[in-house]
């Protein structure tokens, strides 16, 4: 299982005797504030929840979150604990100063908690998908633009961890610290060639996860290693068809079990895609060809089902699009210290509260979630 709210939270208060935390209100209210406590006007659990329920309901500024607070039923402030109408300048200067890393491990922990189905079998393999976003409207004068690296389940695009990259370095170090929180057991990590580093594997293997790794030219060695193994006598075990974005793709995928030497640790099984697309626009056909490395174990994984975890990590380039498209983050001109940090946590949040409210479409969820926002405090179970 993976660290609880109370491990998280006791991490970093360790002077506080935490009951059991069961709504997301009671972890909000929890987390460590970052603002003197003469002159507290609201509670810290209150704004954060105010905040939430205007990115729930569309808002992409914090002017708009204001602007929700002003336009939110009094009952709605009654129930989130919230006296007053606080202003944007006031939800910004909280924001820039909370711990960016408290507030993603204890946002991490309550949905990866709610995002496991009670019905799943302990030994079924569950896909994370590692990718990084850069935060460009974060970008201000000579300031560049926060870059954060997340953990994000196949499944239903949920952010279970994300780290923030240090300035003028990439998201190789941040890896490993991205997973400590996790509980790793049943996890196969897929990520593009980048992380396709013999550290990152011993980490996993080490932890009981599993892996699933892009070989580009970054590991020329073992590129060239998989790319004279003996494919044409290797049968072909899936193929699939589909059609959209202006294109068809036919994508046909090879899977042989290695003998040791293979210059990568840990793995068990080398996969050859064959990726052939077609534009509907222009005609033209492209084919490519990806490998890649998996500590997977045939009895582990059919090729079935080692297709589907790769086709499952492009989830994450979904979920970017809707942080972008849906709720304007990189249009976004926040700036000021973690605050851009914090506004894409809880842009995660709502789209990982969302899904597991079964939606498909979030556009029309936070069309919904705006005139009802009764709604919105029952999916989160807000009441104080």
């Amino acid at each position: 299982m993976p660290s609880s709210l109370i491990d998280v939270l006791q991490r970093h208060r360790g002077d506080v005797d935490l009951p059991k935390l069961t709504s997301l209100s009671e972890v909000l209210d929890r987390l460590p504030d970052p603002r003197r406590v003469r002159g507290r006007r609201y509670r810290l659990g209150s704004l954060l929840a105010l905040c939430l329920l205007a990115v729930l309901s569309g808002a992409t500024t914090l002017a708009g979150i204001a602007r929700f607070a002003a336009d939110a039923p009094a009952e709605v402030r009654q129930r989130i604990g919230l006296r007053g109408l606080p202003r944007a300048t006031t939800l910004g200067r909280l924001l820039s100063r909370l711990d960016g890393d408290v507030l993603d491990d204890a946002v991490g922990a309550w949905l990866t908690l709610h995002a496991r189905d009670p019905a799943d079998d302990d030994s079924s393999l569950v896909g994370v998908a590692i990718d990084g976003k850069a935060v460009r409207g974060s970008r201000h004068g000579e300031q560049a633009a926060i870059h954060l690296l997340a953990a994000v389940l196949h499944e239903s695009q949920t952010v279970v961890s994300q780290r923030q990259i240090t300035a003028k370095s990439n998201e190789i170090p941040a890896f490993v610290p991205l997973l400590v929180p996790l509980d790793l057991r049943r996890y196969v990590i897929t990520a593009d060639a980048l992380h396709t580093q013999t550290a990152h594997a011993e980490h996993l293997i080490a932890r009981g996860g599993h892996y699933i790794l892009v070989v580009k030219g970054n590991q020329k060695n073992l590129r060239r290693q998989l790319r004279r193994l003996p494919w044409r006598e290797v049968p072909l075990q899936h193929r699939t068809r589909e059609q959209g974005h202006g294109r068809r793709e036919i994508r046909r995928l090879k899977v042989c079990t290695v003998q040791p030497g293979l210059l990568f640790p840990h793995a068990v099984q080398a996969i050859e895609i064959k990726r052939r697309r077609t534009s509907r626009k222009t005609g033209k056909t492209t084919i490519k060809t990806i490998y890649a490395v998996t500590s997977l174990a045939p009895e582990q994984a059919t090729a079935a089902r080692i297709a589907e975890l790769v086709r499952g990590h492009w989830q994450v380039e979904a979920l970017h699009h809707i942080r972008d498209v849906t709720f304007a983050e990189d249009a976004s001109r926040v700036h000021t210290g973690t605050a851009p940090r914090a506004m894409a946590t809880l842009r995660n949040l709502a789209i990982g509260l969302i899904r597991q409210a079964g939606w498909t479409n979030i556009a029309a969820a936070t069309d919904h979630y705006r005139s009802r926002t009764d709604h919105a405090l029952q999916l989160l179970n807000l009441e104080n």
